[in-house]
């Protein structure tokens, strides 16, 4: 059953995973060795304010605020909200949209030239960037409470996925995502909940005319020794394969919050992101308290953050 102390847990955890990546997105692994994070820096990359988080957190919160307001999902409402962000600033950290995927730049600006909300996510194979795994929370508590079976939470999550993100790689990604989630929120331990959600996700997605030919895709992260495999073999880049493997094997080698985050965000690549995503599911999984308070302490826009979490909850129930 879902609990407020999840969707806070989990907003947080994202955020601050998303703000420890910020300054050293794009870093090369090479040189996060030599200078690994170990903390909350300011500047860097983006030449930001220490604890900002970016458009990861931006339109999961933008998506959050939409279910909030009208206690349901409504694609054109949260496409609206999108639009809000990239063109006005809402829902970021200081009043700075700086940072947008090119994919969901450029479905964005397809919803506001007209197209609906299921016409205007991209469909392309090189399309399949880490855009809407990055924003999915939302969508993977509105499917856990509202969905009578997997299937149903599965299609809210893949229709979610596809507002901007509309190949089939991107929704499995999110799907199985969704599936780890919802055996953590069942009461599973962190590795039975991964490896039953990937068990589940191989079985129903390979049942799936539609996706058929994208389950090869995600053969690694089915095998069983993929949580064995060396640092050097995780690729930690915006590929949304990439970063769902990345994720995963940070989830399988590490033991609580502060490693899990630390871990994800000096792999280098797409820190931020990939920061953002581990981080989210380790809030869901280890709780707030296991977050650094000196993170916390310093992270924009906390209050507002944790506010709209309790809201988010009380919206579903």
């Amino acid at each position: 059953m879902l609990k407020m102390h999840n969707v806070k847990a989990a907003l947080i955890g994202l955020s601050v995973g998303d703000a420890l990546g910020v300054p050293v997105e794009f870093s090369s692994r090479s040189k996060m060795k030599k200078n690994p994070v170990t903390g909350m820096w300011e500047f860097g990359t983006w030449n930001q304010p220490i604890g900002t988080w970016s458009d990861d957190t931006s339109l999961t919160i933008a998506a959050m605020e939409s279910i909030t307001r009208l206690r349901t999902f409504d694609k054109v409402d949260v496409m609206k909200n999108f639009v809000l962000w990239l063109r006005d600033d809402e829902f970021t950290a200081n009043d700075d949209a700086f940072d947008c995927g090119n994919t969901t730049g450029a479905a964005i600006d397809n919803f506001v030239r007209g197209a609906t909300p299921e016409t205007c996510g991209l469909t392309q194979e090189n399309s399949n960037g880490n855009g809407s795994l990055m924003r999915i929370f939302p969508a993977v508590f509105y499917a856990y409470e509202k969905a009578p079976t997997d299937e149903d939470a599965l299609k809210i999550v893949h229709e979610f996925s596809a507002l901007t993100h509309a190949h089939e790689v991107s929704q499995m990604a999110c799907g199985i995502y969704y599936l780890i989630c919802a055996q953590i929120l069942d009461g599973q331990n962190l590795t039975d909940a991964i490896n039953s959600g990937l068990k589940l996700a191989k079985e129903f997605y390979s049942n799936q005319q539609k996706f058929l030919n994208t389950v090869e895709t995600f053969n690694r992260l089915f095998k069983e020794n993929f949580a064995a495999l060396p640092e050097d073999e995780i690729r930690s880049t915006g590929y949304v394969v990439a970063t769902l493997e990345s994720v995963i094997w940070c989830l399988h080698n590490t033991k609580d919050y502060k490693s899990l985050a630390l871990t994800a965000v000096n792999l280098g690549g797409d820190t931020d992101t990939v920061g953002a995503i581990a981080g989210g599911i380790g809030g869901l999984y280890y709780g707030l308290h296991q977050i650094p308070s000196e993170w916390l302490d310093v992270l924009k826009r906390r209050t507002y953050l944790e506010e709209l979490a309790e809201k988010f909850y009380l919206s579903l129930t």
